[in-house]
């Protein structure tokens, strides 16, 4: 039995999901990240929120989570391997939960060196697939991981992510489908560039059936600058950003609104293909800094607006 969460809902009913991404702050302040929540609240279904991305001390995500439960909104609390042990996993998901959060998503985390605190000691006591696990079974079967019973109920609908771009690809199907053993529900990928690829990493999921086990959320961010195209098609693993992108990027340079307005098309020409390749049931925007864009994209895909609700 899943959370009935609003993602879980607007996914069972069949519609196509759109999620948002918040990035908590630096310091004590919210009031920047609920603003762009409020700004996004019409335009996407479920938020979801940064568990300090890019090993970058930030707000916790759980509490963000819980400010949105109090507005009405649905969050999806990110939770990441690699600064908990399995004690504090399963405390921090009973914190969420008994606020209201019902959509956990398991990561890895950036490693520790590439962030603020490169001396920190990476804990990953479980991996993300091996948390997934956990939460199930919290879930499922009423039970933490020693054993012992819960004393209450677990609703939880749980998120991973997937690459369909990292190497060895012909692994990359038989990794998901380790995922959707150990629990998972709904699954975001990295960021779509490379269309043909995504295509054919699809095909192999569907010819495995893995799309009727699991949600599968296509992950679009979209580019506002050619030095963070080139930055990500350099230096990021797992991102694969064609030459053709690059070029239309750099070519129009000269166009009414220059790159960011390119950028911007190009990312609803994204949303607008991967709604057609067979397997995917949504889209997860990463516009972390341009938040306020969202509204925008999600208007112009077409057929998106107005976004389902669900009486509680």
């Amino acid at each position: 039995m899943f959370a009935g969460s609003n993602l879980e809902k607007v996914l069972a009913n069949g519609h196509f999901a759109i999620t948002g991404e918040l990035g908590p702050m630096r310091g004590t302040d919210l009031g920047p990240c609920l603003e762009h929540a409020e700004h996004m609240r019409n335009h996407v279904d479920a938020f979801n929120i940064t568990d300090n991305q890019t090993a970058v001390v930030r707000i916790a995500s759980m509490a963000t989570a819980i400010k949105l439960v109090e507005r009405g909104m649905d969050p999806v609390m990110q939770m990441t391997v690699r600064d908990r042990n399995r004690i504090c996993l399963q405390a921090d998901v009973l914190g969420g939960a008994s606020c209201g959060v019902k959509n956990f998503l398991c990561i890895q985390g950036d490693h520790q060196t590439l962030g603020s605190e490169p001396q920190a000691k990476g804990v990953y006591d479980v991996d993300s697939t091996q948390l997934m696990k956990v939460i199930k079974d919290m879930r499922d079967e009423n039970k933490f991981v020693s054993g012992d019973e819960m004393e209450a109920p677990l609703d939880a609908f749980i998120g991973g992510v997937v690459n369909p771009f990292a190497d060895p690809f012909e692994y990359r199907p038989a990794r998901f489908a380790k995922k959707i053993a150990a629990g998972v529900n709904f699954v975001q990928t990295q960021c779509i560039y490379d269309m043909d690829r995504l295509k054919e990493y699809m095909k192999r999921v569907v010819d495995m059936g893995l799309h009727e086990k699991c949600y599968i959320l296509a992950g679009i961010t979209p580019l506002k600058a050619i030095g963070a195209a080139m930055y990500m098609k350099n230096n990021v693993a797992g991102i694969i950003i064609p030459d053709e992108i690059v070029k239309r990027l750099k070519g129009a340079k000269e166009k009414p609104g220059g790159v960011k307005a390119e950028g911007l098309k190009l990312c609803v020409e994204q949303i607008q293909q991967v709604k057609e390749i067979e397997g995917i049931h949504g889209a997860h925007i990463m516009a972390i800094a341009w938040e306020e864009k969202v509204p925008e994209i999600v208007e112009a895909v077409g057929g998106l607006m107005p976004r389902p609700k669900f009486d509680d």
